[in-house]
């Protein structure tokens, strides 16, 4: 594989402990203009989803599926993560983009997130494979534990998919399996600076706590899967069309602003927050 983006010793760490951090992944100028672009988009602000948590604090996410000709679309579709995300994926087969997710979390208010596996989610959309699904978060602003930082338990993804139940408006892990988790593995702050990148395996649970302090936290989550990895209840077509990938000097060499897109997530549609009945189990639990 050409431009290989990660050494031998970090893809062991991201099979080991299911998730791996490359420092530095994106410039101070690229993350600017990205988050620049962010906070004053009305595409983005037009289609963000407010979601509860179990206090009543909305988390606030803008998803969609097919990645632009813009500035977001570029950093999604840049040789540096496509190439990253093929030397992890258990696969050969080509790097599609399922989709990508813009997390706002504003100061104060905020709210949290609770304990899950992506593939949780996923799992209702019927992917086959959770090995052949990867998320990778870009910090376009310092992630700490005042501010609401990611928190992940080490190792986890090696436990196989656990059972998912509504927490608020939230889909969230049986909170009885995540206590015997925190009992056997380690629990990881991953706070991050702007332009930190963050690999994790679609099962690897993980949270994040409201953000308390004055100061915001934005990330992007860009999600990739494998094109041998079909999903039977997915109505997108990103999930298995190739990504067309650009070279990492197009996010700066971009003029324009926006997202480029007209495929937005609408809550109503997400197969993830649809109860199917098999939620009710697991709810008390949570």
């Amino acid at each position: 594989m050409a431009n290989l983006v990660l050494s031998t010793e970090e893809i062991k760490a991201y099979h080991r402990d299911g998730y791996v951090i490359k420092r530095n992944f994106f410039s101070g100028d690229e993350i600017s203009k990205l988050y620049t672009i962010a906070i004053q988009d009305d595409s983005i602000s037009k289609n963000s989803l407010d979601l509860n948590d179990q206090s009543g604090k909305k988390t606030k996410l803008a998803l969609w599926f097919t990645p632009g000709n813009d500035t977001f679309g570029y950093l999604t579709r840049s040789a540096r993560i496509i190439n990253g995300a093929a030397q992890l994926l258990d696969s050969d087969a080509p790097v599609c983009h399922f989709h990508s997710k813009l997390m706002q979390k504003e100061p104060r208010v905020g709210g949290a997130w609770e304990w899950h596996q992506d593939y949780g989610y996923w799992y209702k959309n019927q992917f086959m494979y959770p090995d052949q699904l990867i998320s990778v978060m870009v910090a376009l602003t310092e992630a700490n534990q005042q501010n609401g930082c990611l928190q992940v338990i080490k190792g986890s993804h090696k436990l196989g998919r656990v059972n998912h139940g509504f927490a608020g408006e939230q889909v969230g892990a049986d909170m009885v399996f995540v206590e015997n988790a925190l009992k056997t593995m380690d629990l990881i702050y991953v706070e991050l600076q702007p332009g930190d990148a963050l690999f994790f395996h679609s099962n690897l649970l993980h949270r994040s706590e409201a953000n308390l302090s004055d100061k915001p936290r934005w990330s992007l989550i860009s999600c990739y899967n494998s094109q041998s990895n079909p999903a039977y209840n997915e109505k997108s077509t990103s999930y298995y069309t190739p990504v067309d990938i650009v070279p990492d000097e197009a996010i700066l060499h971009w003029e324009g602003a926006g997202v480029s897109t007209n495929d937005f997530l609408k809550k109503e549609e997400d197969p993830a927050l649809k109860d199917t009945g098999w939620e009710k189990e697991v709810e008390v639990a949570i």
